[in-house]
């Protein structure tokens, strides 16, 4: 299983960082996990649009799928005519970026499979297994696994216990850390921290933790130097280029 970060800032891109994207890649299958703001162009300098077998969608907040309609616009639009992209996301997440549009204009363009969080399913050679985690919508977060290896994505959401029961043993978890430290009080319960995702690391007995959804323009050695504290394992900041093998 091969890992590309297209994207991990927080909230809003920034001039250099995409907002939530990651492209996984297994036995020729490329999954494009979560599509946030100025994913697309990423995407676009590591692989033609039309390549892309499917796309996951952990919630429906912007930052993590708004870039989901250049995407199909790209599909559809673009002369190529490839077969109807696979959307896995659960149910209603996908409906205000797919109404951007004038109705059925992109229909032809993708197949829905809207699910609810905690089913599983197959998504191309991976096995998918998903769990609600605490947030302002619904968020599924999202282990894949294969033969030899396993990746677990959080999405967005707060500290739960579902979380490392999801993770239990996965080569690698790449969590919400949307803050060092300390979760502001309005955001309490709905966003975890570097310390939050590293506690949850631990626990699960992850392989590597990869910090993401970083508020934008932050000091990524801070969420670093914080999760340390609580996990002994390797511990990365997505940024977009970061490529890992599982």
């Amino acid at each position: 299983m091969r890992v590309t970060v297209l994207g991990g800032s927080g909230a809003w891109p920034t001039a250099t960082e995409p907002c939530s994207g990651f492209l996984v890649e297994h036995d020729g299958f490329s999954l494009l996990v979560d599509a946030g703001y100025a994913v697309l162009p990423e995407l676009m300098a590591v692989m033609p649009v039309e390549d892309l077998d499917a796309v996951y969608i952990s919630h429906g907040h912007p930052d993590h799928c708004s870039d989901l309609n250049p995407l199909l616009r790209a599909r559809a639009l673009g002369g190529n005519d490839p077969k109807p992209l696979s959307v896995h996301a659960p149910h209603r997440a996908l409906d205000a970026v797919l109404a951007l549009d004038r109705p059925g204009m992109l229909d032809a363009a993708l197949t829905r499979h809207d699910f609810e969080p905690g089913d599983t399913f197959a998504i191309g050679p991976f096995d998918a297994r998903t769990t609600l985690l605490p947030h302002w919508l619904p968020n599924a977060a999202l282990r894949l696994t294969t033969a030899t290896s396993s990746l677990v994505y959080t999405g967005d959401g707060g500290p739960t216990p579902s979380l490392p029961t999801l993770a239990q043993g996965a080569d690698a978890l790449i969590a919400e850390a949307t803050y060092p430290t300390h979760t502001p009080t309005d955001d309490g319960g709905n966003l975890s921290t570097a310390r939050d995702a590293a506690r949850q690391a631990t626990q699960a007995d992850v392989g590597r933790l990869i910090l993401t959804h970083l508020w934008a323009g932050a000091e990524p050695d801070e969420y670093v130097d914080a999760a340390s504290c609580d996990y002994e394992g390797r511990i990365y900041v997505a940024t977009s280029g970061l490529s890992f093998e599982l």
